[in-house]
């Protein structure tokens, strides 16, 4: 399960693939219905592999969550996030049963199960080892890129 470029945006419904960066910010396509945006620099933006969840002994990365819904599941989908809330608890405790039930609230397993859907739906889940690269090193990167296309256009302004 690969979700370095899987983004969720504040305001927004769903998740968002990142595509390219722009002088402004970037553009995401949605994995919803695949129309594409451009995301300003100041708009809460979440990388998925930055997420985590907690526990009452330590905070879970979300990937490790998806993949143990998607194992549960044998990748198929998962019950609607539109259940009920006792419902959906329920479920969730079999997916985690050492969550925080204070910090952790029926909204969060709502927005996990619909995320997982959404993955799913696109072929982005898997029971495999996650892998993730370093959210760090993907933001350092995409910092270098605009610094670059920066230089580059004031170069080009110059001549």
């Amino acid at each position: 399960m690969n979700v370095d470029k899987i983004l969720a945006i504040a305001g927004k419904p769903g998740l968002f693939e990142l595509k390219i960066q722009t002088r402004s910010g970037f553009l995401a396509e949605s994995l919803l219905d695949g129309k594409k945006i451009t995301v300003g620099m100041r708009s809460n933006v979440s990388l998925l592999s930055e997420i985590s969840m907690y526990t009452y002994s330590e905070e879970k990365p979300l990937v490790e969550i998806l993949r143990a819904i998607a194992i549960k599941e044998n990748e198929g989908p998962a019950i609607s996030h539109k259940e009920d809330n006792t419902k959906l608890v329920a479920y969730f405790k079999e997916i985690l049963p050492d969550y925080d039930e204070e910090r952790v609230y029926a909204s969060d397993i709502k927005k996990l199960l619909n995320w997982y859907n959404i993955l799913q739906a696109k072929g982005l889940v898997s029971k495999e080892e996650p892998k993730v690269e370093n959210a760090e090193t993907i933001k350092e990167e995409v910092v270098e890129e605009v610094k670059e296309k920066k230089a580059t256009k004031k170069t080009k302004k110059e001549e």
